[in-house]
Parts: C-alpha cells; structure tokens; sequence
C-alpha cells in the first residue's frame, strides 16, 4: 500500500478549511446535520460535506464523550430529498439512526457524507484505478457511455482519481474531521459506506487502507463495472478477515438484475480469503428491489447495524 511521507501529510492536513460552516435543517431532516460548504483539497475538486450529529451530541461532547465514524460517498443523497437530485428521495440515514439509537441497536455515531461530483466525475473518482486494466479500459468506457449517454469520452488509465479521492478522504477530510468533532479516530471504529459505484470505493478503500477502515458496506456493488474487474483485485488486495468486517446485497430489478453471477464470484472470494458469512461478512439479496435510494431506504437498517457492531 502507497505511504505518503510524514511532511506530505502534514501539507496535505494543513490549513483546509471549509468555505463556511453551516447547520442544515428542513422538515425532512432528523436531528442536527452540519454543511461544510466547499470543503477545499489538493488533490480533488471541492466538494460540501454533510455530518450528521448523533442526538445530544453537543453536550455529550462537552462532557467528553467521542463517537465512532461512518463516511459515506454521494453525500448529497443521505439526509434531504431536495439534494437527492437523481431519485428525490434520500436514505433516510438521519431519520434510521435517530431510531436505531434509541432504540439501542447500535451506539450513538458520526455521519459524515461526501458529495460526490457528477456524471464522468463521478465515475473517474469511484472506479478502483488499480482493478483496471488496459483490456478493462475500453469496457468501461462503453459501459459508462452507454449509462450516460457521454460516447464522446474516452479515458486512460491516468484519468482515473479514485486513489486521489481515497487520499483526500484518509489525510485530508478524516484530519479535519478527527480535529473539530468528538470521534473516535481509531480504526476499530471507523467505517466506510457507499452504493453502486459507491460500493466499489468502498471495497477498494477498506482494501487499500486497513489500518484505516475497521468495516466496509458495498450496497448494490456495481460489480459490472469492467466485467467484475474489482473482483480479481480484491482476490489479491483484500484485508485481513481477523479485523475487518465487509457487507454487500443487492437487489434483483433494474441495474441490480445484472449483480448476482458477480455478487457469487466476489463471495467465493470472500471464502478463500477466510471470511465467514454471517460474522464478519455478510451478503444479502433483496427480491424485487431496484437500484435506487427508493429501496436502499428500506434497507439500510441491515448495513448499518452491522458495520455498527463494533467488539
């Protein structure tokens, strides 16, 4: 795994600061979520941040109590159907929680969603960069065509800033989160989280950095993406099974139709790498759900209470 040097991570951590500070809230919100508008890097494009603030939260902090930490990717879709531009309907992320908590299924914790870029942007970021190949290249850019309508694009290798992002949320957003909320920075109780092209990052992150990521949840993994390229690599690159845990479902109408021939060979890649179902990896399919916030809202109970589980 890439080590970037003491004095490059203290340059890349230094003196970003949001544009602004803002607290969000609206009738389709639960609980206190906070924006950092335009949150800067030197790596990728600025971006907002939403957290979301576990009930109590500020004098709990006060009192010294530190919570564990749950990023997400597309960020904009977690808490407010207003930004959930594609689907207008969010997960529901603030509203689950708030209950999941009170209710006592997992302990209080940070959420802290990443707005993704759009369209090509988006894809560049989420697409492990070393899962492709130069045999994968021209697929996913007829895959990504095809889903988009962008034929004009035709991108190489380089392109391809998923390890930048991964950077960017490791040494940049983790220190600034770690140095202006109430975590728990250590791995044990950091997870990681996203759908689709999310799910792939997801996987890919807690690959490349598990001394990072205690857990990872893949929901809906677009696996297709290249043929199953990220699944050669993670046969190659996944974490120890002793500290990790990983969760992947999907469902069986629309894009998740095409997942499960994918979704069988990412589990016996799971089984040879020492994984065992149902204790520190989980795959769950969902009949009749559509690749959508629609059904991830429905579901997301399941992901969260076990990469919430922490021993």
């Amino acid at each position: 795994m890439f080590k970037l040097p003491a004095v490059v991570l203290l340059l890349l951590s230094s003196a970003l600061q949001p544009m602004s500070v803002d607290t969000i809230s609206g009738d389709s919100i639960t609980g206190e979520v906070v924006r950092l508008v335009q949150f800067p890097s030197h790596l990728v494009e600025s971006r907002n941040i939403d957290i979301w603030l576990p009930p109590g939260y500020a004098a709990a902090a006060a009192a010294g109590t530190r919570y564990p930490v749950l990023y997400m990717h597309d960020g904009q879709n977690l808490y407010d159907p207003e930004t959930s531009l594609s689907s207008h309907v969010d997960w529901g992320i603030d509203e689950t929680l708030t209950r999941m908590i009170g209710d006592g299924d997992v302990p209080p914790v940070i959420v802290v969603g990443i707005w993704s870029r759009t369209g090509y942007q988006r894809f560049l970021e989420y697409m492990p960069k070393k899962a492709i190949t130069p045999d994968t290249l021209d697929l996913l850019a007829r895959q990504f065509g095809e889903l988009t309508g962008e034929f004009d694009r035709k991108p190489t290798i380089e392109h391809f800033l998923s390890d930048h992002y991964l950077k960017f949320l490791v040494y940049e957003l983790k220190h600034y989160i770690d140095n202006n909320y109430a975590t728990l920075s250590d791995q044990k109780n950091t997870m990681i989280m996203g759908s689709s092209m999310g799910g792939l990052i997801s996987a890919y992150a807690i690959s490349e950095y598990p001394e990072v990521f205690a857990a990872a949840g893949c929901v809906s993994t677009h696996f297709s993406a290249g043929d199953g390229a990220i699944i050669a690599w993670l046969a190659q690159n996944l974490p120890d099974p002793g500290g990790h845990r990983i969760y992947f479902d999907y469902g069986t109408e629309t894009l998740d139709r095409d997942y499960d021939l994918y979704q069988r060979r990412m589990d016996t890649v799971m089984l040879e790498a020492g994984y065992t179902q149902g204790v520190n990896w989980v795959t769950r399919k969902f009949q009749g759900h559509a690749h959508s916030e629609i059904d991830w809202r429905k579901r997301v109970h399941i992901p969260l209470e076990f990469l919430l589980s922490v021993k």
